[in-house]
């Protein structure tokens, strides 16, 4: 359904007993020297396409380095993080959604793994309408059908939230006289931005958290029957070894928490950007959110 990660750590451990001879600011200008990070080398595991894991990483990237760690961000698809986490190839995803959308890969790697925290409670996969909609819920969508066109506007086909849609939203709430069109997420919220702009009505498949929630104004359908599952909570994980070889960061993740405006705001601002864009983005915002960046390692 939607997004990125990084490289093998390399600790300056051992510091004080190597540099015993020096200075400290002897020390420091070798490490400078060197391009070793104080702190150590760690690399995030980001998810092509997700937009949280995205945020959430380039957020880490830029507190861990000002803490003097250096952090590295790699992108690829679940399978490829999961099991580069699991072998320590990775060190940190932040994506990791419990306990439904993740559960087989927490099963087949989660012993290689470290549960360092949620940091969201309230994941959900979604089908959501324009604000000012002449329905509800799904319950009631079928006879209202007409004022969306007789459509509704899901992403790609392969993804899971695809696949729970075709299989039971609509068998469910005799929704099969709709077309369904699957091509790719930016086509739908193309879609959704040309929609809202014209005073549209339109159905489109979502999840949250995603920044359409803070660019548009929507509202979630109502699913009385359970079809779109539970909320779920988005966790972050390390390879196996992060909590005594990072002590400090173990910590600072497994009490990391971030709301809904907070991470909208920031996929928000990272939304459309070039990749060479991203740090600087960051930094302003950051800066725009000093306080609550600061409480993440207080």
């Amino acid at each position: 359904m939607k997004l990125r990660a990084f490289a093998p750590f390399a600790m300056a451990a051992a510091g004080g007993l190597v540099l015993a001879g020096c200075s400290s600011s002897e020390a420091d200008s070798d490490t400078a020297a060197s391009g070793e990070a104080a702190g150590g080398d760690l690399t995030f595991a980001v998810f092509n396409g997700w937009d949280e894991s995205l945020a959430t990483s380039l957020l880490w990237e830029n507190v861990l380095e000002a803490q003097g760690y250096n952090v590295e961000l790699e992108y690829a698809d679940p399978a490829v993080v999961f099991q580069g986490v699991a072998d320590g190839d990775y060190d940190v995803v932040t994506d990791v959604w419990l306990p439904l959308t993740h559960a087989s890969y927490i099963e087949e790697f989660g012993d290689d793994m470290e549960e360092l925290g949620a940091w969201f409670d309230s994941a959900a996969l979604t089908v959501a309408v324009n604000a000012d909609a002449p329905v509800d819920s799904l319950a009631d969508l079928a006879e209202h059908a007409d004022e969306f066109g007789n459509r509704i506007v899901g992403i790609e086909p392969g993804a899971g939230l695809t696949a729970t849609v075709q299989d039971a939203v609509i068998p469910t709430y005799g929704l099969e006289d709709m077309e369904f069109l699957t091509s790719s997420t930016p086509a739908m919220l193309s879609e959704l931005d040309t929609a809202t702009s014209n005073g549209e009505n339109i159905i489109v498949t979502l999840w949250e958290p995603h920044w359409a929630y803070g660019a548009y104004d929507l509202k979630n359908l109502e699913d009385p029957e359970g079809t779109l599952g539970e909320a779920e909570n988005i966790v972050t994980y390390g390879r196996s070894g992060l909590g005594e070889d990072f002590p400090e960061v173990a910590e600072w993740m497994g009490a990391f928490t971030m709301d809904a405006d907070h991470l909208y705001d920031l996929e928000n601002a990272l939304n459309g950007a070039d990749t060479a864009d991203y740090a600087d983005i960051v930094s302003e915002w950051v800066a725009a959110n000093q306080e609550w960046v600061d409480s993440l390692t207080a």
